[in-house]
């Protein structure tokens, strides 16, 4: 098989954050495979990536057979992984906890942490096999991982577990020369975020627009990460929209 740059697969790439991402690592050289469910928005961030530097994977994060069909493309196509972007991500209904179902709860838990996971147990197999072994693992955590918003237990839960799962990862991936990072964003402009800019409900029960930051901070920031040699890691790091009532939530 013959070589090719890195090759950095990146979950949730249909649209926003995803998508901000494997375009920036596609023009900056990585080999990107996008993964998600949406194959139509997949097929638009192909299209904004660099010429020949992607392929499309229909993928379900919450499915382990469609997980490990994601890695065996990527290792029959190019033989490696070097990054892992695990980015795939759903909100629940804002409620009051006893008012979630167990379906919206387990759906944002699927997502979230078990695609977390079965996405990382994936890549780690293939990093600790391949030749050169090694690789990285960047989880798009969130300012949530430290701070909830009113009525978000079910993303707030997933987000403070992947704290522990990165911290874990960091840990047992030493000896193979696997890092694992954290990126924890807060408010960055995307359609999710979108009706931040009308009123967003604060620790004290008012609405009010939270200010946003332009999303290709995020894809400069992941890159950075990215491109890291794998003596080096940044475990976590907090980008943010400045003015943000981050400091002192609560």
């Amino acid at each position: 098989m013959a070589a090719v740059a890195r090759v950095a697969v990146v979950t949730g790439a249909s649209s926003g954050i995803g998508r901000a991402v494997s375009i920036k690592l596609s023009k900056e050289g990585y080999v990107v495979v996008l993964a998600g469910r949406r194959m139509a928005e997949l097929a638009v961030t192909a299209e904004a990536c660099r010429n020949g530097s992607t392929i499309v994977a229909a993928t379900d994060v919450t499915d382990p057979a469609s997980v490990d069909a994601l890695f065996e493309r990527t290792q029959a196509a190019y033989g490696r992984v070097d990054v892992l972007f695990n980015n795939a991500g759903v909100f629940a209904p804002q409620a009051a906890l006893e008012d979630l179902s167990f379906e919206q709860w387990k759906t944002v838990v699927d997502v979230n942490l078990n695609g977390a996971f079965l996405c990382a147990r994936a890549a780690i197999r293939m990093m600790k096999a391949q030749n050169p072994k090694g690789g990285r693992i960047i989880n798009n955590g969130s300012v949530s991982a430290y701070v909830p918003r009113p009525n978000a237990a079910p993303y707030t839960a997933t987000k403070h577990a992947i704290a522990g799962l990165t911290k874990s990862i960091a840990l047992d991936g030493r000896p193979h020369h696997i890092a694992c990072s954290q990126i924890d964003i807060g408010n960055a402009a995307t359609e999710l975020s979108a009706p931040m800019a009308t009123g967003t409900r604060q620790a004290d029960g008012s609405l009010r627009p939270e200010p946003v930051m332009d999303i290709s901070h995020v894809a400069d920031a992941v890159l950075y990460m990215a491109n890291l040699p794998l003596d080096a890691n940044v475990l976590f790091m907090t980008l943010k929209a400045t003015a943000m009532p981050y400091e002192g939530r609560g």
